[in-house]
């Protein structure tokens, strides 16, 4: 990645949508929303009113905003001692750099430790936990969720991702002087590359109330759509030529290293292309007539 995320961000809670799907979080009905990516639905009336024109996506920054002064600044941000037990019980999971956490985590959690923790301690926790921006922020990364054996078990579903990404960005530009949505276009183009979806259904799945993170989505996977098809075609050049790459390298007037990232990148998409092809070849079953 040519940008990547900031590894301490405002933890501030984002608002109340991004629970909705807290009690997927766990196999308990009481469990937090803490091992699941945010998925926002539609929000309150009054946090309309309060978020102004620029409506829940603004990412461009603050700069037309007046400045802050010190002691005007929200409250210091909230933090639970259990999460500190959590980082020495698990420091891969909880630790500086968390994962993200394998759905039924908080079972899992009083299981293992039952004279450590207590399960509305940890429910608390857990909650300020999945809403923080370190927590966010590894999600929209992308990274597999986690047992409490550090073993990778399963993949964040695009949605999860993506919705993870708006929210970190979202917090960013609360703070920043700086135009965001060229890195939040950027990184929603990798999020789209990396999951396996088509354009369309990319698109249609991430389509959400907030118009202007909309339409970020739709620029994002434009431009990747475009870029691929380029390189794509300079496979194709490349194969055709039966030239050494340096020779093609110079014809295009790419530096052989470039060339050979693109066309690496371009073999690696169609032979991932191909085993999903041969995958479903394999698993269709012909039905006797």
């Amino acid at each position: 990645m040519t940008d990547t995320l900031p590894d301490t961000l405002p933890d501030t809670a984002p608002d109340a949508s991004h629970a909705t799907q807290a009690t997927q979080a766990t196999q308990s009905d009481d469990a937090p929303a803490s091992a699941i990516a945010p998925e926002p639905t539609a929000p309150s009336p009054k946090a309309r009113e309060g978020r102004g024109a620029r409506g829940s996506g603004d990412v461009r920054g603050s700069r037309n905003q007046p400045s802050t002064k010190p002691d005007q600044r929200a409250a210091p941000v909230r933090h639970h001692p259990v999460l500190d037990q959590l980082a020495e019980l698990h420091p891969f999971l909880f630790g500086e750099t968390p994962r993200p956490l394998k759905r039924g985590i908080f079972e899992d959690l009083l299981a293992a430790h039952p004279e450590v923790l207590e399960r509305e301690s940890l429910k608390a926790a857990m909650a300020l936990h999945a809403r923080s921006s370190r927590y966010l922020t590894v999600v929209a990364s992308g990274d597999m969720r986690h047992d409490l054996a550090q073993q990778p078990v399963e993949a964040l579903t695009p949605e999860q991702v993506h919705h993870a990404l708006i929210e970190v960005f979202r917090r960013r530009g609360a703070r920043s002087r700086e135009d965001l949505r060229p890195k939040l276009r950027q990184r929603i183009a990798q999020a789209f590359e990396a999951s396996s979806l088509s354009a369309e259904a990319y698109v249609e799945q991430m389509n959400g109330r907030d118009e202007e993170v909309n339409q970020l989505t739709r620029d994002a996977v434009a431009e990747s759509s475009q870029r691929t098809a380029r390189e794509d075609a300079l496979l194709r050049a490349f194969e055709a030529s039966g030239k050494p790459i340096n020779e093609f390298a110079d014809m295009y007037g790419l530096h052989v290293l470039d060339a050979n990232r693109t066309l690496d990148r371009a073999r690696a998409r169609q032979q991932t292309a191909d085993s999903q092809a041969a995958s479903g070849a394999e698993n269709t079953v012909s039905t006797p007539v």
